[in-house]
């Protein structure tokens, strides 16, 4: 891993991720770019200086004044992480924060994207369509998303919610990579819905095939029964305790997206705990 990716509003939740990533980075060796996106106002083309170009009079002051508030929070941020002797370097986009952020991941090849999240539920989950849920979606590199603090050497156990279906090579990858890093027991989970009923010896031979198919080690099977899979996800991290939870998500979009539902989402928005997702789009 060579770059961490951590977009900032600088609220509670996003100096949170920029603390994960600070020890993921002293782990994997990994640079750390951060990145605010100033949102509300169009994009602009910046010169060598810093100014934006195509802006005249007013908006040309107040664009140059965002510009250069964020910058200062940016370099109080890295100025206080100078004792942890990480490398880290800071960027100001204007514009979508999901389309800059998707932007900043293919021009500095991020391998990681760590971001804050609050969250949501009932009708505001619904209207939100958070920046958070379209890169979980879209991201081409995993993303990993927090609510509270973690303390890395806490995490022992990542929880791998799967269907054990067979195009899941690059996500068990990415798993795996994750789980080197953290030093972590592997659990693999498969839930048992009313609609969706396999029995335990049926489960038990898939999770061998699928195991040794990808090489899995220090790896456990469960199967868990539950109404619905977010449920069993949940509940199933919150028995086994100090987690992580891993899963797999899709990229598809609008009546499609709406009819399958999202069950990464999902748990990015009710987890307490860390999600890693890494998205399943080609």
């Amino acid at each position: 891993m060579k770059t961490i990716l951590v977009p900032t509003d600088f609220s509670e939740q996003a100096t949170y991720a920029l603390d994960l990533a600070v020890q993921i980075g002293k782990k994997s060796n990994a640079k750390i770019l951060l990145l605010n996106v100033i949102e509300g106002m169009r994009s602009f083309s910046f010169n060598t200086m810093g100014e934006a170009e195509s802006a005249t009079g007013e908006e040309a002051f107040i664009v140059k004044k965002l510009i250069d508030q964020t910058r200062e929070k940016l370099y109080d941020l890295k100025e206080s992480l100078l004792k942890e002797g990480i490398e880290i370097e800071s960027l100001v986009e204007m514009g979508n924060p999901y389309q800059s952020i998707g932007s900043v991941v293919g021009e500095h090849d991020a391998d990681l994207i760590i971001m804050g999240t609050k969250g949501s539920s009932g009708l505001d989950e619904v209207l939100i369509g958070s920046n958070t849920e379209r890169v979980v979606r879209f991201a081409h590199c995993p993303v990993i998303t927090i609510k509270e603090k973690v303390d890395i050497d806490s995490i022992n156990k990542i929880v791998f919610a799967t269907d054990l279906s067979d195009d899941q090579s690059e996500i068990v990858a990415g798993i795996k990579r994750m789980q080197d890093q953290l030093g972590a027991e592997l659990h693999l989970v498969k839930v048992n819905t009313p609609n969706n009923f396999h029995t335990q010896r049926q489960s038990a031979e898939e999770f061998k095939k699928f195991i040794d198919r990808h090489n899995i080690k220090n790896g456990h099977s469960h199967v868990y029964n539950e109404a619905t899979e977010e449920d069993g996800i949940l509940y199933f991290a919150e028995d086994l305790g100090a987690c992580m939870i891993a899963i797999g998500t899709h990229g598809r979009t609008g009546i499609m997206h709406l009819l399958s539902g999202s069950l990464a989402e999902d748990l990015v928005n009710h987890s307490k705990m860390p999600v890693w997702t890494m998205s399943l789009r080609k």
